[in-house]
């Protein structure tokens, strides 16, 4: 997908600082501010404890398809100079504070993916984190309630518009298991294609993509057809009329989560969606940190076949995982999407008091 400049207010042409351009985007941007209240209340509520981490670290985040943005931090010496990247996550930071000894911690934070340009997409954009030691993956589903109930109010909704599609977050929720998605839109097996491993052999599911008419690509893995299926048959019926909890994700797809003690095939992982849109990804904390380096020494050698590079491991991380992390639940919402569901906004733009210059 090629980037588009964005540095102008698209629809008259204008600068985003233009006072007429802001203008048009201020009732989103008081929306955002009632939003960002209101989650602040519902933590508050139940004990969170608000940090605020570094965006500069050792290594921005593991995931072999995310890019990250690198400097240079410079010491009082010419030749202390030393690479670090902007996260992609806080989330290595947030659990050794977790490990430090703060049982309910949040935060929203800046956070910077290379590469990514969209209606609801942007290199910088917000993110809401947060981690409870002590208790399952599935709490996280009545704080993404509480959260997206009390972001509705607060943006005067009573239901979610984006894109043809409606949405009502004060309904019961649907929960919908990844297996059971791949049968019901995409009539496939994803279970009898998968062995369980971190790197499963694509042939078979590559087979059943090619059935329903999703043409495999030279290279593909597992995982890529997963993602291609899920993108152009599952994802746009995720979060219609009700929000959608899709859980019980294939081990090999979540390299920071627990597996699931009843199948170990499984990862305790679930994604929120709302009007098609994904809002949020949880995972039941993986703690074991031989298990931990030998998933990002795996996810390294895959981002450099693919990509030509590697990030560094956060040594420091494995150290507080050596030390002792607790049994933790862990989230990260995007903060931009939800302002957009909850303030009416038809693209990211709009929620934002001014886009990185030059998009």
């Amino acid at each position: 997908m090629s980037i588009r400049p964005r540095s102008t207010d698209l629809p008259s042409g204008l600068p985003p600082w233009h006072p007429e351009a802001l203008a048009r985007r201020r009732p989103y941007l008081a929306a955002r501010g009632r939003v960002l209240g209101a989650v602040r209340r519902v933590f508050e509520d139940q004990g969170f404890v608000e940090v605020d981490t570094p965006a500069l670290q050792v290594s921005p985040g593991m995931e072999p398809h995310l890019q990250a943005f690198a400097t240079e931090l410079q010491g009082p010496h010419p030749d202390d100079r030393r690479r670090l990247y902007l996260h992609t996550s806080p989330e290595f930071a947030m659990k050794k504070l977790l490990v430090a000894g703060v049982p309910r911690l949040w935060q929203l934070a800046h956070v910077y993916r290379n590469g990514e340009r969209s209606g609801t997409h942007a290199p910088e954009f917000s993110m809401l984190e947060w981690y409870r030691a002590g208790d399952g993956y599935r709490t996280l589903i009545g704080d993404c309630q509480d959260l997206l109930r009390a972001g509705a109010e607060a943006g005067g909704r009573r239901r979610f518009e984006f894109r043809g599609m409606t949405c009502d977050p004060f309904a019961p929720w649907r929960v919908l298991t990844v297996p059971d998605a791949f049968t019901d839109y995409a009539g496939i097996d994803l279970m009898a294609t998968y062995d369980g491993s971190h790197d499963p052999d694509p042939a078979a599911l590559a087979a059943e993509a090619a059935r329903i008419g999703i043409a495999p690509h030279a290279g593909d893995r597992w995982e890529d057809i997963v993602f291609r299926i899920m993108f152009e048959r599952i994802e746009p019926h995720l979060g219609a009329g009700v929000p959608c909890v899709l859980t019980d994700y294939p081990l090999c797809m979540a390299a920071l989560s627990r597996p699931k003690p009843e199948d170990p095939r499984l990862a305790e992982r679930f994604e929120l969606y709302a009007c098609g849109l994904e809002l949020a990804n949880a995972f039941g904390e993986l703690t074991d940190p031989a298990v931990q380096r030998a998933r990002f020494e795996a996810d390294m050698e895959l981002k450099e076949r693919i990509y030509g590079e590697r990030f560094p491991v956060d040594e420091d991380f494995l150290a507080a995982l050596e030390l002792g992390m607790p049994q933790s639940s862990g989230i990260a919402m995007g903060f931009d999407r939800l302002a957009m569901l909850c303030s009416g906004a038809d693209s990211i733009d709009q929620v934002l008091w001014l886009p990185v210059a030059g998009f």
